[in-house]
């Protein structure tokens, strides 16, 4: 059963690298946000599998409050975010 929670583990890291690497290589502010909003969705999966790994159920609020500080983040970056212009050429043309 071990071998089951390391490559859970792998692969929770990859993802995060991956994300991670999305996060910084985004070239517009909406794909950074969807790459904050994955990485927070393998942070949730990797406190879940440590609940379950570790069968403490104590840990689990947090997933609770993760979500709910997400959306809320998420919805309010979404709502009021300004549209990106690579150069000031396209700027000027949209007066």
């Amino acid at each position: 059963m071990m071998y089951v929670w390391i490559a859970a583990g792998v692969m929770l890291s990859l993802a995060a690298l991956a994300t991670m690497l999305r996060m910084l290589l985004g070239p517009t502010t909406l794909d950074r946000l969807v790459a904050l909003d994955t990485l927070v969705a393998v942070t949730m999966c990797a406190i879940g599998t440590w609940a379950a790994f570790s069968l403490d159920t104590t840990v689990t609020y947090s997933l609770t409050a993760l979500a709910l500080i997400t959306f809320v983040g998420s919805v309010s970056v979404a709502r009021f975010r300004v549209p990106d212009v690579p150069d000031a050429t396209e700027r000027t043309a949209e007066r």
